[in-house]
């Protein structure tokens, strides 16, 4: 339309002259600018995602933002601000999202303390907040940046072990919950079961996290390396994957393989990596239990050199067990457990994996048992895992669900077919270093 309406009056200006031509271009500047003005108030539509750590590091809460912040910069200009796990900041892109690591002074019960977030939330200026918590260097960020737009907050776990900094932490992130515009959790369940949650009911919005399934394709997985493993690892071979700490329940795990005929792998480093060694190496099974530490590359092709997928958490700080999604996206069966969060609501039990009472190693022994005594049950459960990652846990429809909750609480409607330009990611240079 806009073409068409100034090929017609650039005509008529050629035949009323030079100065009416100047004049008809100056309307037509202007009203190309407005056009952009308008254009790029809709590009600017901002949201700064406030975490702790994004990737490399990796953990549940990272694999969840980055994938969310993924799905969102289709739509929206969408910057990512964390803790920096290295001595120094830095601000680099990350596949097209700006992500700003803070320098960490000092870190408290393994909370980083980051003063500097609350300089960057003021420089950013975003039209949202979506804060991701536990995360008290975020909350005390935003609480203090003076930040008055709306805060969108998705609560990951409730604080369950560290009850000194819970006592500390909890009235400062009342304060915050209480202002925030709404809160997301990851299941029904969660809400229900969540003292905090409870009390804030009336804008609490359940969005099942998502992950991209056609990572996990078989399609997608490296073919020389998935030989290489299996040569390895041979036949009837579990694989856990996630922080080698107290609430993943490994050490159960390890208990159950003594009356099981499989080798475990575990993926993943953490403070409890010596004792589950020497647990291993106590029970005789060292040579079937096998550390392989943090893997950054060519993960989906673990999940496909496997036979079953352990998740044996043991308390709620396993609010959802996200790495179960990327076991039931590979097609494997699901071992979890029956806590009481929404690690079960995942993976159902008798459809996509088995469920069993958490700590209890006998039981999770005759789990496993029964689904190497059962290939086709095996591969029933794996076939109806992986269709529920597609329907029910998928990413756009994760992003979706989040794009509505930033049209509720920022009265604006986001286009979810909206492709970035780009224009953040310009004003970002890779690896430039903070004070």
């Amino acid at each position: 339309m806009l073409l068409a309406f100034s090929t017609h009056e650039s005509v008529v200006s050629l035949k009323t002259g030079h100065s009416h031509r100047r004049e008809y271009e100056t309307h037509v500047v202007n009203h190309l600018e407005l056009s952009a003005a308008t254009l790029d108030s809709v590009k600017k539509q901002s949201v700064l995602h406030v975490g702790k750590f994004y990737r490399p590091h990796l953990g549940g809460i990272e694999t969840h933002v980055e994938g969310l912040c993924q799905g969102l910069r289709k739509s929206m200009d969408v910057r990512v601000l964390v803790a920096s796990n290295r001595r120094s900041g830095e601000e680099c892109v990350i596949d097209g999202v700006p992500v700003t690591r803070v320098h960490v002074p000092i870190s408290i019960a393994g909370a980083p303390i980051c003063p500097g977030m609350l300089w960057h939330i003021r420089k950013n200026r975003p039209d949202i907040i979506h804060l991701h918590l536990p995360n008290p260097t975020g909350v005390l960020a935003v609480l203090a940046s003076g930040y008055r737009g709306p805060v969108v907050v998705t609560w990951h776990s409730d604080i369950v072990r560290q009850r000194r900094l819970a006592r500390l932490y909890q009235p400062i992130e009342r304060l915050l919950l209480r202002q925030c515009a709404a809160i997301v959790a990851s299941t029904p369940a969660y809400i229900a079961s969540s003292p905090v949650l409870r009390e804030h009911a009336d804008r609490c919005r359940s969005i099942p996290f998502g992950i991209d399934a056609e990572r996990f394709d078989d399609r997608h997985v490296d073919q020389s390396l998935l030989r290489e493993l299996r040569r390895r690892f041979g036949s009837r071979v579990i694989l856990s994957v996630g922080r080698l700490v107290y609430y993943k329940g490994i050490q159960f795990l390890i208990q159950a393989m003594e009356k099981v005929d499989a080798k475990l792998v575990i993926i993943g480093e953490g403070p409890m990596r010596p004792a589950l060694e020497q647990e291993a190496a106590a029970r005789g099974i060292a040579d079937r239990v096998i550390f392989l530490g943090q893997i950054n590359d060519h993960l989906p092709t673990y999940f496909h050199a496997v036979d079953v997928f352990a998740l044996p958490s043991c308390e709620r700080s396993e609010a959802f067990g996200i790495v179960q999604l990327e076991a039931m996206a590979s097609g494997k069966p699901v071992i979890n457990t029956q806590i009481d969060s929404g690690v079960p609501y995942v993976s159902l039990d008798g459809i996509t994996g088995i469920t069993v009472e958490p700590r209890n190693s006998e039981a999770m022994a005759a789990a496993l048992n029964r689904l190497f005594d059962d290939p086709e049950l095996r591969r029933r459960m794996g076939h109806a895992g992986r269709h529920r990652v597609q329907k029910e846990f998928n990413l756009e429809l994760m992003v979706r669900r989040t794009l509505d909750i930033y049209e509720e609480v920022g009265g604006r409607v986001i286009d979810p077919l909206f492709e970035s330009n780009g224009d953040a990611q310009a004003e970002f240079s890779s690896h430039a270093a903070l004070r």
